[in-house]
């Protein structure tokens, strides 16, 4: 970016890194520099990102794994590391919090942020602070980032994805009409396959093709989709920058080599998904009320049981104990290719666990072993003590 007429009036912005787990292994390991990274695993598993030496074969995220083998036979693949993942996202926060605290992340790699107001106190634009910002992440941490600078979060993170990687673009107020008119509506963030499906039997493609509908139609023909829509093709998006937009749900899940309906095989994932999603709750100091249990089979269908809680929970345990209950009841329906468990309705965690279990009168001890277990996994690492099941 040279020159635009809005450079410096513009305050809404999104940062997005570029294949950051990719990113951050070729930083880690230099002999990986010029080599196709995956970042992924097992035959069944899917692609969580690929760097830019792999995508130009083909390869994209979510893509099963086996598909990505064929298109990129020499790449390198390596198993997520997500502990040092989100040790430089937290980094990277740390350096977004020096511009702004209107921060609104969404994922380890991405964020929104809002500068207005900003320039007096750093003594430049927005689009100076933002550049610098990807400057510092590279020099300091090794990893680099796109940004998309607008007058709304929808179009800065339009721009965000233009010029990929190491990108800096910019959507103008003036120029934003054109700059959508001849653009297809899956550039909208959230139009998945089937809402695309469905604007395409109404003979919409491009957003000029949305320009064409009145908004009442639009709206009656698709909820309040229709109605985001109307305004999105307008290039308006009144959404605020939240700095605490909240966590919905936690989960975990995983993909397996061969499908199975062995119910010991089963309970041992069961029981490292239900700790992950334990600890990441515990970290976010969340607790959940209700325990989901996610299973997909052969032909890619998927089961989804749910059950909601006397008390919300953080405690693996507990988040086994109930998934395991749902599995029990659905097991039969297998084999099975997925296995995920997670909890919802989240609440802060001093709300959790407070009856305990009349019924289970070990549940309280069992609690007391497993805030020991944290603590020792804390001191030692993740790894220093496991349950006899995990290893199944």
């Amino acid at each position: 970016m040279i020159a635009h007429d809005e450079l410096f009036d513009l305050s809404i912005a999104h940062m997005d890194c570029d294949a950051f787990y990719a990113s951050v292994e070729k930083r880690d390991n230099p002999e990986l520099a010029d080599k196709p990274v995956i970042i992924g695993g097992g035959q069944r598993g899917v692609v969580s990102t690929a760097c830019y030496v792999a995508r130009i074969r083909g390869v994209r995220s979510a893509m099963p794994m086996f598909q990505a083998r064929k298109l990129c036979p020499d790449a390198v693949i390596i198993k997520p590391r997500m502990e040092v993942y989100v040790a430089v996202s937290r980094q990277i926060r740390a350096m977004m919090e020096e511009l702004t605290p209107a921060i609104e992340p969404l994922s380890l790699d991405e964020a929104f942020l809002d500068l207005t107001g900003t320039a007096k106190l750093h003594g430049h634009p927005p689009a100076v602070m933002m550049a610098r910002l990807v400057k510092r992440m590279k020099d300091e941490l090794g990893v680099t980032g796109s940004i998309g600078l607008s007058h709304n979060k929808f179009l800065a993170k339009v721009a965000s994805d233009l010029e990929k990687p190491r990108g800096f673009s910019v959507i103008g107020a003036a120029e934003t009409a054109d700059f959508l008119a001849d653009k297809p509506v899956r550039l909208i963030w959230g139009i998945g396959p089937s809402t695309q499906e469905s604007l395409e039997k109404a003979g919409i493609r491009s957003f000029t093709d949305l320009l064409r509908w009145e908004r009442r139609d639009l709206g009656a023909r698709f909820g309040a989709t229709g109605d985001r829509l109307w305004h999105l093709a307008r290039g308006m998006d009144r959404r605020r920058v939240s700095a605490h937009a909240p966590v919905k749900s936690i989960s975990n899940e995983t993909t397996f080599f061969e499908d199975t309906g062995n119910l010991e095989v089963l309970d041992g994932h069961l029981w490292r998904l239900a700790v992950n999603v334990s600890d990441r709750a515990k970290a976010r100091q969340l607790a959940g009320r209700v325990v989901t249990l996610k299973l997909k089979r052969a032909n890619h269908s998927t089961l989804t049981r749910r059950l909601a809680l006397r008390d919300a929970t953080q405690m693996a345990d507990t988040i086994y104990r109930t998934a395991r209950g749902l599995l029990d009841h659905a097991v039969h329906e297998g084999p099975f290719r997925l296995l995920g468990c997670g909890i919802s309705e989240l609440v802060p965690e001093d709300q959790a666990d407070l009856s305990g279990d009349l019924l289970d009168p070990d549940a309280v001890r069992r609690s007391r072993a497993e805030r020991a277990t944290d603590n020792i996994r804390a001191r030692f690492g993740k790894d220093a003590i496991k349950k006899g099941r995990s290893f199944r």
